[in-house]
């Protein structure tokens, strides 16, 4: 009888012990285990007020940034802090979520170093630098302005740049 349980162990299931531990671990407790077979973070937070607390993976999911890099970024922007609950679990206020996204927008979408946002964040603010990027959405499809046409001398000056460009490719086009 002995001889058959760990045979039978990794079929039967938790009852072998560690030979199952990345199965029942940490890796796979209510943070992905559970999102993966019951909606998510998305399925939790649209049952959340706007005014809740986010775990780091809920705004992992939300701003579609790894949990290692809003790690890092709270080692480099002093205004983000969430709060830290038994066992170092970290719970995000809605201020530190929107300042994550605008800390997002500009070191990926504006292309900003992490000096410059640093830079941004001490000289104008958090609520100056998190204003714009909610300011910005509702104003973007704003109307393009009319072409305008340009003096006459300025059209004669490109007409006559481009025909230079065309007689300079044509010279390249003639050594190759």
């Amino acid at each position: 009888m002995p001889e058959t349980g760990p045979e039978t162990g990794p079929e039967t299931g938790p009852e072998t012990g560690p030979e199952t531990g990345p199965e029942t671990g940490p890796e796979t407790g209510p943070e992905t285990g559970e999102e993966a077979e019951g909606g998510g973070a998305s399925g939790r937070r649209s049952g959340k007020s706007e005014a809740a607390f986010r775990t780091i993976s809920e705004v992992e999911s939300e701003l579609d940034v790894p949990q290692h890099v809003l790690r890092f970024w709270e080692t480099r922007f002093p205004q983000v802090r969430p709060l830290k609950r038994g066992g170092g679990r970290r719970y995000y206020r809605p201020a530190d979520v929107a300042l994550l996204a605008r800390i997002r927008d500009l070191l990926y979408r504006d292309g900003f170093t992490i000096k410059g946002v640093q830079k941004i964040l001490r000289e104008t603010g958090v609520r100056a630098t998190v204003a714009p990027s909610a300011q910005a959405e509702p104003e973007e499809p704003a109307p393009t302005p009319a072409p305008t046409t340009l003096p006459e001398a300025a059209r004669a000056e490109l007409r006559r740049l481009l025909d230079d460009l065309t007689g300079l490719r044509a010279d390249l086009s003639a050594l190759l």
